[in-house]
């Protein structure tokens, strides 16, 4: 019997992680509530409690999974067959600039939506939100340093401190775009992108 209801509950998990990852990444944390999620996610509301405790330990399993998700596709990329590191390095700011848009993310730009607001409301929330970037760092900082040993980087300072100054950039890059309803911020972070890491000829 466990192993027959076993997907059930784990569809109606996912799927109610899934449709608040989107609703909340267009409208944010506070301006949506759970009635809203769950009859999008076509789950009761009773249902929510077995997995949830609360709207905040929601919000914290969503950061978790999608940060989940976000590095499992950061190793992706870092993993592409036949690209240099600077090349792989690219092709995640690409990602990152067609994820981050200024038009409807569809939840990819989650950390970007709800990072200033849920910090500010819940410490475990925050917590999730420092371990999520935190670790996209590190896998930043792997890249930089695989690129600096093979030679298609050049790194003027360690990849830790790099790595952190190209996320924070790249991050309020994100903010501006929205901001100023322009990818322009995004031109302006790879061209700075570029000088503080510049490829090799």
């Amino acid at each position: 019997m466990n192993s027959a209801s076993a997907p059930d509950t784990t569809d109606a998990r996912d799927r109610i992680l899934a449709t608040g990852q989107r609703i909340m990444g267009g409208k944010g944390f506070s301006a949506v509530g759970l009635n809203e999620v769950l009859s999008a996610a076509g789950v009761p509301k009773g249902s929510f409690y077995h997995y949830f405790g609360s709207k905040e330990a929601f919000g914290e399993a969503l950061l978790e999974d999608y940060f989940a998700a976000y590095l499992a596709d950061m190793e992706r990329v870092f993993r592409l067959p036949g690209l240099t590191k600077a090349q792989q390095l690219d092709a995640y700011f690409d990602a990152w600039r067609a994820n981050q848009s200024f038009d409807d993310c569809q939840g990819k730009c989650l950390a970007v939506k709800l990072g200033a607001e849920v910090a500010d409301l819940s410490a475990s929330m925050r917590a999730a939100l420092q371990r999520g970037t935190a670790g996209i760092v590190t896998r930043l900082a792997g890249a930089l340093q695989a690129g600096a040993t093979e030679g298609s980087l050049h790194l003027h300072d360690d990849p830790a401190t790099v790595a952190q100054s190209l996320y924070q950039l790249w991050l309020g890059a994100s903010i501006m775009v929205k901001i100023v309803r322009s990818t322009q911020p995004f031109d302006a972070a790879l061209a700075t992108t570029r000088q503080i890491v510049p490829p090799t000829a």
